[in-house]
């Protein structure tokens, strides 16, 4: 049956009047799409350049690795076979956007994670993310020397060195290392069983660890209170959790 109230019009130049409407719509519902994905994206390009890092502010990076992490997390990471393309186009220089002070832990790497290119972060892994002065000097160096406008300071669930300082592990210079996180312990404010058995626990000195490491960040180093001070970087406190693969920012 056809009837769009014009007897004179053919059935079937009113068929394909609904086919062209419909087809339109169509288009412009997955144009709609492919610009909110668009926009959501990475800078474009196999590695940030000078002018997309000058341009980038310090809340747009963190937008930028939190839509990566939702990328991660559902399984839809931007597809990185291009890893040549991205070695030859860092080749002549790198203006990575954010130094990231991160565990050493095999399971949490932060470019996989956080589904960025080579070029687009500093990462710097050690066992607990513990702070010393050779990271202070390559966070300045990072930030001051290098363009980064962002710090993060990222501890994960399960970590061994936060379990092994609970339980007063010891073992040649990774004593001295441990010591480093066991101020957390006494700060951490739980109520259950403060074990390293007690995972619940641990993660809660975990975290604990990376509030204090993001605080002593800038009483440290003059040169980045200074950057702080002057809205040129920020610095912030992430966990990442191994079980779910979610990234989240402390506040």
């Amino acid at each position: 049956m056809c009837d769009l109230h014009d007897e004179s019009t053919p059935c079937t130049t009113r068929r394909e009047a609904l086919t062209t409407l419909r087809t339109g719509a169509l288009l412009g519902a997955l144009g709609a799409l492919f610009t909110s994905n668009a926009a959501e994206a990475a800078p474009a390009g196999p590695a940030l350049s000078k002018s997309q890092q000058a341009a980038m502010t310090a809340d747009e990076i963190l937008a930028m690795m939190k839509r990566g992490n939702e990328r991660f997390r559902a399984g839809k990471t931007h597809a990185h076979n291009e890893l040549r393309e991205q070695r030859e186009a860092t080749v002549a220089g790198q203006y990575p956007a954010a130094m990231l002070l991160s565990c050493m832990d095999s399971r949490a790497p932060a470019e996989v994670i956080m589904d960025l290119r080579v070029g687009d972060i500093f990462n710097a892994r050690v066992a607990g993310n513990v702070i010393n002065e050779d990271m202070l000097g390559s966070m300045e160096f990072a930030c001051k020397v290098a363009g980064s406008k962002v710090i993060v300071v990222m501890g994960h669930t399960r970590c061994g060195a936060v379990k092994g300082t609970i339980a007063g592990a010891k073992l040649g210079h990774l004593t001295g290392l441990l010591e480093r996180i066991r101020p957390a312990i006494d700060a951490t404010t739980f109520t259950g069983e403060r074990t390293a058995e007690n995972y619940a626990f641990v993660d809660a000195v975990a975290e604990k660890h990376v509030a204090l490491t993001v605080a002593s960040i800038t009483e440290r180093s003059t040169v980045l209170a200074e950057l702080v001070r002057a809205g040129t970087i920020k610095v912030v406190g992430a966990m990442y959790d191994l079980e779910s693969g979610a990234l989240r920012f402390l506040a």
